[in-house]
């Protein structure tokens, strides 16, 4: 009779077979077992990248049946942290609920006079994704929208002091645009003037790198490189996501690793703010136990908080009014396997980004493309020049954006339904200007004092107006991004030049 570790085996054996039978067009770009793309199927503009190996770790998860977050989730959680170099990471069920948590947890009575009141503001930025700013207003906060820098697509933080509100302005919480980090040196020097929170929105950015002087880290509280990075010993160089006090990620499937559904909540530094994110994933419960596992404190019927009887059961002490945002294990299962292959995805990123600019010079009359932040122009032969405040940003694109030139006989729409036909995926940059969008009307009509905008967020109108983006995701190869630069030279080379 066979054990049951040979017949999960077996399964397991099978369940490889069938899955590099079954899933040959998620394959990474040259993989020997990758089915071969043809002029006439879709060019997606993200999407799943994965072998075998991440459909055995599901199965395998699932024949075990914990379900729940256990194991593989604490795991993932660590791996994740040792990965950007941060004090704890938690996983949730979405970038979305990671944003949620975020927020949340810096609304916790703990942290005293530094904890966000409803009615405190929060400065963020006007072009992007909702959730970025959804859960601002979700915990009772007010946004504070400044404009977004057409070229970057990030925020203008020259509006930063503008947007500043002496006894209102609690944190700033801004998303890292299409894998493009925002100015992170002039953003935190603002914070720490005003001793404001910093929440990162990565969940576009996951394995993009930003560096500055090491004076000027230094002055900011910096001191080493996240691991794995050394840019010599004049800088400090970092991950997107390991500088301010919290960040995110998504683990949805167009985002630089997936869990299917997803997300976590990094937090940098504070073990008191770990304790308390994780309070407020966790249904808002005081007590830090895994799931299925009691008394780590060793004091579990010793507490006395709150108006509770002394010695309640400090499972069962709510410390917050909470979520339940965790992901299931199996999730967890498939993101360690994706973990491993993150530094070929983030190369691969680079690669794919670098490959259309070249290929779409000719049509750079009328399209303006991305630079990183702190570059001032692109070559084909040396790449990015850079300004003179000596930071870099080093991008693992999450998209290549287009914008449309003013000069342009075209319209953005127009060369959007030209990549439609031609099955290329496409998208806006979002939401564009949020404050344009139907949810926010309704907001602001309202409670005209929902939110605050500075200036005439005119670069955000522009992005909405102007911008869309293709994929740089690794399943891209190069017969695909041959035909998309293909398709859109030859759309552009109908129009004269003025």
């Amino acid at each position: 009779m066979e054990s049951i570790n040979e017949l999960k085996r077996k399964i397991l054996k099978l369940t490889s077979d069938y899955s590099k039978k079954a899933h040959k067009a998620f394959r990474p770009d040259g993989d020997d077992l990758r089915m071969v793309w043809e002029e006439g199927m879709s060019i997606p503009y993200a999407g799943r990248v994965f072998t075998e190996e991440e459909v055995v770790a599901a199965v395998s998860s699932t024949l075990d049946f914990w379900l729940t977050l256990g194991r593989e989730g604490s795991n993932m959680e660590t791996e994740l942290s040792d990965f950007l170099g941060v004090k704890k990471c938690l996983l949730v069920n979405s970038g979305s609920s990671a944003n949620l948590v975020a927020i949340s947890a810096l609304t916790s009575h703990k942290l005293n006079e530094k904890k966000i009141n409803k009615g405190d503001e929060v400065i963020t930025v006007a072009a992007g994704f909702p959730t970025t700013v959804a859960p601002i207003l979700q915990v009772g906060a007010k946004p504070v929208f400044i404009d977004a820098d057409v070229v970057t697509g990030n925020a203008n933080c020259e509006q930063l002091e503008k947007a500043y509100k002496k006894g209102k302005t609690k944190a700033v919480m801004m998303a890292h645009a299409l894998g493009n980090p925002f100015n992170l040196s002039e953003t935190i020097e603002f914070c720490k003037k005003y001793d404001l929170w910093l929440i990162e929105d990565n969940c576009d950015a996951l394995g993009c790198s930003y560096s500055m002087p090491k004076k000027l880290a230094n002055r900011l509280g910096f001191t080493k490189n996240s691991p794995g990075l050394d840019d010599g010993p004049d800088k400090i160089i970092r991950w997107t996501g390991a500088w301010g006090d919290i960040s995110t990620q998504s683990f949805y499937p167009p985002h630089h690793l997936t869990m299917g559904e997803g997300g976590a909540v990094n937090i940098i530094n504070s073990q008191k703010l770990a304790v308390i994110a994780e309070s407020f994933r966790d249904w808002g419960r005081d007590c830090w136990c895994p799931s299925g596992v009691d008394n780590t404190c060793n004091k579990r019927f010793d507490w006395q908080l709150g108006d509770l009887p002394k010695g309640y059961d400090h499972k069962y002490t709510y410390s917050h009014l909470g979520f339940n945002l965790k992901p299931l294990d199996i999730q967890a299962a498939i993101g360690r396997v994706q973990l491993r292959r993150l530094p070929e995805f983030i190369e691969k990123r680079k690669e794919n980004w670098n490959y259309l600019r070249t290929g779409l010079i000719k049509s750079e009359h009328f399209l303006e493309f991305a630079l990183p932040t702190h570059a001032i122009n692109w070559s084909p032969s040396s790449g990015f020049g850079w300004d003179n405040t000596t930071c870099k940003s080093d991008c693992s694109w999450f998209g290549f954006k287009i914008s449309i030139k003013e000069n342009a006989p075209f319209t953005r729409t127009d060369l959007a339904k030209e990549l439609d036909r031609n099955k290329i995926g496409n998208r806006m940059l979002f939401g564009g200007n949020l404050i344009r969008q139907p949810a926010f009307i309704a907001i602001r009509d309202e409670n005209p004092n929902a939110f605050r905008v500075v200036g005439d967020a005119k670069g955000s109108d522009e992005i909405m107006n102007n911008t869309l983006f293709l994929g740089t995701f690794p399943g891209l190869t190069k017969s695909m991004m041959d035909f998309e630069i293909k398709v859109i030279n030859n759309y552009i080379s109908q129009f004269k030049q003025n």
